[in-house]
């Protein structure tokens, strides 16, 4: 039986994924902050989930944690990072942009580089992490959000460069969501929104060919494309 880790899995996509792997014979553990949440996923499935109630803010807290949950799982093939906040706000509030960048920057280099460290160690694992299609560009209305979840795409990319140097399977896959139905969809004029089940199976699709890069859902590629293009003169006035 193969064994990972959900980090984030108190809702969402996180939860969502959750439960597909232990429908996929993994024993899974699952964390969030919430734990009341986590032990009614854990009822659903007593067999399949293992619980750790930790906030990723939490730096040392969290890997000590992430060093139980392995132990009690009895190993690690695979980690999937899905804990993230954000929020909109036209003025500029600092304590906003800060839960942010603590959240989507310093918890989660914290998480990455203690899975990056245990694969190489191991040599071999799966590391996977929820940025966002908002990463590739910035946004007037949630500059925070948008400019971590650039750091999140880099940060992958090193740390995939870093894996491909060593001579193990390690693979490390960037899941690029546009709008999906959970609370993380925030703002007017929302389109192309997936339900929460379509995006999770998406990503396990993701997950199981060891993709490097994958948008959720898979059309949102194109706006990808799109965003890229757009010159900085005409996207500056947007």
């Amino acid at each position: 039986m193969k064994k990972a880790i959900v980090i984030g899995a108190t809702s969402g996509i996180g939860q969502g994924l959750a439960k597909i792997l232990a429908n996929n014979n993994y024993a899974v553990g699952i964390t969030g902050r919430r734990t009341e949440l986590l032990n009614e996923l854990k009822n659903e499935n007593p067999i399949s989930f293992f619980t750790k109630s930790f906030d990723i803010t939490d730096t040392l807290t969290a890997c000590q944690k992430l060093e139980e949950l392995m132990t009690e799982l009895g190993g690690l093939d695979l980690l999937i990072l899905s804990s993230g906040t954000g929020d909109l706000h036209e003025t500029l509030d600092f304590d906003i942009e800060h839960r942010t960048i603590a959240t989507n920057v310093v918890g989660f280099t914290n998480i990455l580089i203690w899975a990056f460290n245990f694969f190489e160690k191991q040599k071999y694992g799966h590391l996977v992490a929820i940025s966002s299609i908002a990463g590739l560009r910035g946004n007037r209305h949630a500059p925070s959000y948008n400019a971590t979840k650039a750091y999140q795409i880099n940060f992958l990319e090193g740390l995939r460069q870093k894996a491909n140097r060593l001579n193990s399977p390690i693979f490390i896959t960037d899941i690029r969501p546009g709008f999906v139905d959970t609370d993380m969809a925030k703002g007017e004029g929302k389109f192309w929104v997936a339900t929460v089940d379509k995006a999770a199976l998406q990503i396990f699709e993701a997950i199981k060919k060891k993709k490097s890069i994958a948008y959720i859902t898979k059309r949102w590629k194109l706006i990808a494309i799109i965003l890229q293009m757009i010159p900085s003169k005409i996207y500056n006035k947007m």
